[in-house]
């Protein structure tokens, strides 16, 4: 017997015994197949083996290779993504405004460029949400750039002139600098509003100017502190009447109540720094000139004025919807404060605690409720009703107005 053939019958004896299967090196005896998922040539030693990899091979197959619905529904959001991206990219060019179907409104793109305006309006950063929702104030009286000054020459300038100053906006960074710093002090310790914001806010409040960490709103007329308006009023010899506001943002209606307080015969306005609106420019065009005649306290905090005012012998008497009496059936006489609050929340839980007495307007039509401002020119024309304008008939002149006697210069604000 040959080797060859010797080797041979040793290695088909060994296979079929079972024994040292897979040991033998002859490369005769094994059968070559094309591997159906690499294309490489794997060898099988005998039928068994090569049944055990096809039933194998076939499980991976199903584990790793996708199947052609998968690969399909792959290639159709890949397709969907590129359609969407071409899509967006046609908006853009289109200016990217849409009109919905339901209304007439245009409808702005997701990826559509947000000018510093809108971004202002929509979110007016969030760090300072909290003083957003407490101040009214900051929507109204930031969208008028005509009152706004930003830059550190400009401000400084406005500064040092004694300019009336409503609000001062300002960044950390501008502490380091001992001028700003100073000015910030003097301006503070008069009754300014000084607030610390961030470079983003300023960028909100300059609509995108180059604002260099200051910006400030100058106010359309001096104010006075509290006790110099008391004061004043107290030389009057006559009964003097006050007005305080509560939270009222509006300057349209700011502005209205001073002309209708002024032309009535009131003597002076309490103004809250926060939550109300400044003497800003707005404020001055619709109060027509009256505001040059007409003197404005500004106080930090409105309820400890009240309690001033009350010291002094005035009677506050609140304005509300759900008063418990009604307006002519309560003395107007004598000193007093009429105090008004927002239309849209009135007078706060503190302010009502306060007052003396709750009155309100009778109505008699379906209207609930009346502007800010005319509800104030009502109560107003009840106070000089039963004051000045008594005994008053025909073509009689009013009498002349008596304007409260200033102490010292007002304090600008």
């Amino acid at each position: 017997m040959s080797p060859t053939n010797r080797r041979i019958r040793n290695f088909s004896s060994s296979s079929s015994s079972g024994q040292n299967r897979g040991r033998g090196r002859p490369h005769t005896s094994r059968r070559i197949r094309e591997d159906g998922i690499s294309g490489s040539k794997r060898s099988y030693k005998s039928k068994d083996d090569e049944g055990d990899f096809r039933r194998t091979s076939l499980q991976s197959n199903k584990k790793t290779r996708p199947s052609r619905d998968k690969a399909n529904s792959r290639k159709s959001n890949k397709s969907l993504a590129t359609s969407e991206n071409s899509f967006r990219r046609s908006e853009r060019k289109n200016n990217s405004i849409r009109y919905s179907q339901k209304t007439d409104k245009p409808r702005r793109s997701l990826n559509a460029r947000i000018s510093p305006r809108e971004i202002r309006r929509n979110d007016l950063n969030r760090e300072e949400e909290v003083l957003v929702q407490n101040s009214g104030e900051i929507r109204n009286n930031e969208n008028h750039l005509d009152d706004i000054f930003w830059g550190r020459h400009a401000t400084q300038a406005i500064l040092e002139s004694g300019r009336p100053v409503h609000r001062i906006w300002c960044t950390a960074e501008l502490r380091s600098s001992p001028k700003f710093l100073q000015l910030l002090k003097d301006s503070k310790s008069l009754g300014v509003l000084v607030e610390e914001v961030s470079w983003a806010r300023l960028g909100y409040i300059t609509h995108g100017g180059v604002h260099q960490g200051i910006a400030l709103q100058t106010a359309a007329s001096k104010t006075l502190d509290l006790q110099t308006l008391i004061d004043g009023c107290s030389q009057l010899g006559e009964s003097s009447v006050l007005i305080a506001l509560d939270g009222l943002t509006d300057p349209h209606n700011v502005g209205a109540i001073i002309r209708s307080a002024e032309a009535l015969g009131a003597h002076g306005l309490v103004l809250p720094q926060r939550r109300s609106a400044g003497l800003t420019g707005s404020v001055a065009k619709v109060a027509a000139g009256a505001l040059e005649h007409f003197p404005v306290a500004r106080v930090v905090n409105l309820n400890r004025s009240l309690i001033e005012l009350k010291d002094a012998g005035y009677s506050v008497i609140g304005l509300a919807g759900d008063g418990d009496f009604v307006l002519n059936e309560v003395d107007l006489l004598g000193p007093l404060v009429l105090v008004i609050g927002s239309e849209d929340k009135g007078l706060s839980v503190l302010t009502r605690r306060n007052c003396d007495q709750l009155v309100r307007v009778p109505l008699r039509g379906v209207t609930s409720s009346l502007n800010a401002s005319v509800a104030a020119s009502i109560s107003l024309y009840e106070i000089a009703s039963k004051g000045w304008m008594k005994g008053l008939s025909g073509q009689a002149p009013s009498p002349k107005q008596v304007r409260p006697k200033l102490s010292n210069k007002p304090v600008m604000l």
